[in-house]
């Protein structure tokens, strides 16, 4: 069995993705970061999802040496140029205040009509080994945004995102259809089966 560490401490990310990796059925045991109290989380100085994802994964992976799995992801708004894009989990100023990134991003498309709310949501998702060697996959899930919140699943911008042919939110699914659909799910899934190559 090989050991790999999520490289974060975000408790929701931590669920989605060990349900994720688990139903993979994969031979590896997952560890966070909460394993490792004394690593702090790296800050995303990337300029891309895919440099921030292996910036993670890299860096976990050589200050704990256990071969490490990061994502980085977010909302990216066709009308907004992409924005929030790597910026999502702090759109409004403060890291991972899920309720005023929400509110600023609603409050921004507040004159779009809903033709052109369309949105997708990203993720690329790394792995790296101490040796330095590493991969990176990449997962999308287009959909349109709506003008108020619905749902109580998931967690960031899922009460505003509805994928291109449903008609909820990723919030109101249940974890497993969200899975099955979702940015992370695409891009941990093809992770999962490329994992052998590093």
């Amino acid at each position: 069995m090989t050991t790999f560490v999520l490289a974060t401490r975000n408790a929701h990310k931590v669920r989605e993705l060990r349900r994720i990796l688990e139903g993979a059925n994969l031979p590896i045991e997952l560890l966070t970061l909460d394993d490792f109290p004394d690593v702090d989380e790296v800050k995303e100085t990337g300029l891309t999802f895919e440099a921030n994802a292996l910036l993670k994964a890299r860096t976990i992976a050589d200050v704990t040496g256990v071969s490490a799995i990061a994502d980085d992801s977010g909302l990216s708004i066709d009308v907004l140029g992409g924005m929030p894009g790597i910026l999502s989990a702090r759109w409004s100023g403060r890291h991972g205040d899920d309720a005023a990134n929400l509110a600023l991003v609603l409050d921004q498309l507040s004159d779009v009509d809903d033709p052109y709310r369309k949105a997708a949501f990203v993720c690329a998702a790394a792995a790296a080994r101490p040796d330095g060697s590493d991969i990176v996959v990449h997962g999308e899930v287009r959909g349109n945004l709506t003008k108020v919140p619905r749902g109580t699943g998931g967690f960031g911008y899922d009460p505003i995102f509805v994928p291109d042919g449903e008609t909820r939110t990723t919030a109101e699914m249940s974890a497993e259809e969200k899975d099955a659909i979702s940015h992370r799910g695409k891009a941990f899934r093809l992770l999962a089966v490329q994992l052998d190559r590093i």
